[in-house]
């Protein structure tokens, strides 16, 4: 019997201009698809021009200046339809996707959408929906008592997996497909009878219960930031009266 974290995957990542997934472009985008663990993965990538400055600070993360994306990359509205296509297509055949941080990623996704495409990620999905697999909220719920950081590349340094050319979206997609394995071999005895229907339910439910805990933990440090417990997608907000 094959198991999950053995079998087919897929990942998707993308790069961009901010943390805000209300307000920030998609400037870069990569889906890998693997049949089988070892298997030659396949890639698609994309290159946006977001048609918005691209903060400096945003540059540094990820080494896509505004000058490169305006001579190279493509229009957001055809590369956005491009991507939902790529997931659903993914949605369909079966084949769980891994996202880092799903929230992120395909909220931003949706966000760009609705923006460009007078859409959404859900419409996409209407027939088949997704089966997500994020390794940063399998890890915290598996191994909750460890200590230390939490960000791809503190996993790939946990689970002994390679990460070149971080904050580059197919390398990072890579990685956490192959963090995502490694989780499903350590804690096999818990994982391996889930499948990914069912691993895609419970994760909304840890995160949801993650989210709490750490707002619990910055209501007592003071701070006044906002954790949202929606996973994978965040729902969309409501439009100012």
């Amino acid at each position: 019997m094959t198991y999950w974290y053995e079998g087919p995957l897929a990942a998707f990542d993308t790069e961009t201009t901010g943390v805000d997934v209300e307000n920030d472009r998609i400037v870069s985008a990569a889906l890998v698809v693997q049949d089988a663990s070892g298997a030659r993965p396949r890639v698609t990538r994309w290159l946006v021009n977001p048609g918005v400055p691209v903060p400096a600070a945003a540059t540094e993360v990820h080494g896509l200046t505004e000058e490169h994306l305006q001579r190279n990359g493509r229009w957001p509205a055809p590369v956005m339809y491009e991507m939902a296509e790529a997931l659903a297509e993914q949605a369909a055949v079966g084949r769980p996707l891994v996202v880092m941080n799903a929230p992120f990623d395909l909220t931003l996704l949706d966000r760009e959408l609705r923006r460009h495409r007078a859409s959404s990620l859900g419409r996409w999905l209407e027939r088949s929906p997704l089966r997500v697999l994020d390794p940063w909220v399998l890890d915290k719920h598996l191994d909750r008592y460890r200590k230390g950081r939490r960000t791809l590349t503190d996993l790939c340094a946990h689970y002994g997996v390679p990460l070149e050319g971080a904050h580059e979206a197919a390398a990072d997609a890579v990685a956490a497909l192959e963090v995502t394995r490694a989780v499903g071999r350590r804690f096999a005895a818990r994982l391996e009878r889930l499948s990914p229907a069912e691993l895609h339910t419970l994760q909304a439910v840890w995160h949801a219960a993650q989210a709490r805990g750490l707002q619990s933990w910055f209501a007592r440090s003071g701070t006044e930031e906002e954790v949202d417990p929606a996973w994978p997608l965040r729902p969309e907000l409501p439009a100012a009266a």
